[in-house]
């Protein structure tokens, strides 16, 4: 394998030699490969996501829900035509799309196994936003439907809080490349193309999400669809020990309508609660 820059990690290392930045190798971990009903409507429907859970992650962020996952890539190993074969048995479960969840590692078996099959249902890139323009690029022949988290506004606390330098300006430059290569589409109330970004409204810093908001607005219009997500649940490794209190989330809320967002998902104060992470096999 040549030297890895798939993300904006850039690490540059042979992962058949060891582990790149993303702690992955060359074989693509999956850990959970199974309906999902907990995304946003137009993504789970009625009859569930075809959500796949790699491990590992580009980023590092001490909040993670899926922390068992993204920092000790530890369960089955597939090759491209095995995942191939996984996207077969979710379309044969109903599922609307093809959900890729963290996939960014695995870029490269990603687009070798589509040379084996290609779904017939949506295809779904479940990011943290921090990618490459390039990498994006590359997807765009395959991915119909976006699903960038743009996380934050403020520089500084991206390396505080995700351990990565240049969030902002980085997740920004990938969700406006995304929105320049898709048209949002519908069909049935399930989105067939097209953009969502995801923002996490964080405990104590709701400045940041205001300058997210802000950013989004700005760069790529405030008839993108938004999902703002209230349900941050504190981790044993996080430094913010407490959960999201209504006010905050209001005041967000508030904000995006103030900046005139005319599609945005609105998360029930319950979200907050670790019985939505699945179980995954590690």
């Amino acid at each position: 394998m040549e030297k890895c820059y798939i993300c904006p990690n850039l690490c540059g290392v042979d992962r058949e030699r060891e582990p790149g930045a993303c702690l992955c190798g060359t074989d693509p971990i999956v850990n959970r490969a199974a309906l999902h009903f907990y995304e946003e409507p137009p993504i789970s429907g009625t009859r569930g996501s075809g959500a796949i859970f790699f491990g590992g992650c580009v980023m590092r962020c001490e909040f993670c829900q899926n922390y068992r996952i993204s920092r000790k890539p530890s369960g089955k190993s597939y090759s491209p035509r095995e995942l191939s074969e996984l996207y077969k048995m979710l379309e044969d479960s109903g599922a609307h799309n093809i959900n890729f969840v963290s996939p960014t590692p695995w870029t490269e078996a990603i687009l070798a196994s589509f040379k084996n099959y290609r779904p017939n249902v949506p295809v779904v890139w479940n990011t943290s936003g921090y990618e490459t323009v390039e990498t994006v690029e590359r997807l765009a022949e395959y991915v119909d439907v976006w699903l960038p988290d743009f996380k934050y506004s403020d520089e500084a606390l991206g390396r505080k809080l995700s351990g990565r330098k240049n969030y902002p300006e980085t997740a920004l430059s990938a969700i406006t490349k995304m929105r320049e290569l898709s048209v949002d589409s519908y069909s049935d109330g399930i989105m067939r193309s097209g953009l969502i970004v995801r923002h996490l409204v964080l405990p104590g810093y709701i400045e940041n999400s205001f300058g997210v908001l802000d950013a989004i607005n700005s760069s790529i219009g405030n008839r993108t669809v938004v999902s703002i997500m209230s349900q941050f649940t504190p981790t044993a490794e996080s430094s913010i020990k407490r959960r999201l209190k209504p006010i905050e989330y209001k005041a967000v809320v508030r904000h995006a309508e103030k900046c005139g967002f005319e599609n945005a998902f609105i998360q029930d104060e319950a979200s907050a609660d670790s019985s939505y992470t699945p179980d995954f096999e590690v």
